[in-house]
């Protein structure tokens, strides 16, 4: 009798060859691949004899026959126990162990708190210096004074960490549309001002928020209180502790013309600027006379003061 092709062949007819609803497999399960054995002709082989199968499912196979691909032993072979680690004795391979979780990565995970305003400093613990204390300074003078360079060189030498932060460095992020105040003082070169002390504020509040001392520089007028020093303070606090750099207006006039860009101004200008700033004298505020010092001189004479400034904070 001839069956189309695919189609599920009948079970085997007669007695001994298992029970209704057993289909007899071509293959078993662990039996070597191949065609299967010739010889002569005769009965079909009787299925083992045992308890009846669900429908469907072949007979186990015989003991210490491979299991079926694809799927593990239900069971570790013998000798090695179900928690993972190999009895005594054990030669057979070592038991895969589950990779512990991957710690968190700690970069990106480091709160920052905000900045606020500056509080007044507790007095230095040590008798040298600032020591390490923490310090928002605002470092005034005109141009020629070397604010930038005894700022940075006074951050550099600390033994905490300190940021200097340059009011000029910041105006001059504006790239298109900068307002020269060399091309005479307008609501432009104003508001930029303005809009950079503030930039320049903020940045120090953060900074000192999170352990880090500031140091800014700045040719403020002491006849423009309102937004001068006056304005600082609001930005930055209570804290701010400001020092008065002014040396000769021959230095002045010396370093000036060293001075390249629009970092260079004319000696007028030089003079008029120096001139105003003659008005910090008797204002209270702490003044260094640079004039004989190099810098790391006047870097050590500005700690010396910004320390007598914390055990006496000055009323500005």
């Amino acid at each position: 009798m001839q069956h189309a092709v695919g189609a599920p062949l009948p079970p085997p007819q007669g007695p001994g060859h298992g029970p209704a609803g057993w289909t007899h497999s071509a293959q078993h399960p662990g039996a070597p691949a191949g065609p299967p054995p010739t010889g002569p002709a005769g009965p079909p082989p009787v299925a083992p004899a045992g308890p009846a199968h669900p429908q469907g499912r072949p007979p186990a196979a015989p003991a210490g026959s491979p299991p079926p691909q694809g799927r593990p032993p239900a069971h570790p072979p013998q000798g090695q126990p179900h928690g993972g680690h190999p009895a005594p004795g054990w030669s057979g391979p070592a038991p895969q162990q589950a990779s512990a979780p991957a710690s968190r990565e700690t970069t990106g995970h480091i709160p920052l708190p905000p900045g606020g305003p500056v509080p007044i400093p507790a007095p230095p613990l040590s008798d040298s210096g600032t020591g390490v204390a923490t310090l928002a300074v605002l470092l005034i003078g005109p141009a020629g004074a070397g604010k930038t360079t005894v700022a940075r060189h006074w951050a550099t030498s600390r033994r905490v960490p300190t940021a200097h932060i340059s009011l000029d460095d910041v105006r001059e992020w504006v790239c298109s549309g900068f307002a020269d105040p060399q091309s005479g003082w307008n609501d432009h070169s104003e508001a930029q001002y303005r809009l950079a002390r503030r930039t320049c504020g903020f940045a120090a509040r953060n900074f000192l928020a999170n352990g880090i001392s500031c140091i800014l520089d700045d040719a403020v007028f002491p006849d423009r209180p309102v937004v001068g020093l006056g304005g600082w303070k609001r930005h930055i606090g209570p804290g701010l502790l400001p020092v008065v750099l002014l040396p000769g207006l021959e230095i002045v006039l010396e370093r000036n013309a060293e001075r390249s860009g629009n970092r260079r101004l004319s000696d007028e200008e030089v003079a008029g600027i120096h001139g105003r700033m003659a008005g910090w004298y008797g204002s209270g505020l702490p003044i260094i006379d640079n004039s004989k010092y190099d810098v790391e001189t006047t870097a050590r004479v500005l700690d010396d003061v910004l320390a007598r400034s914390i055990a006496s904070p000055p009323n500005w």
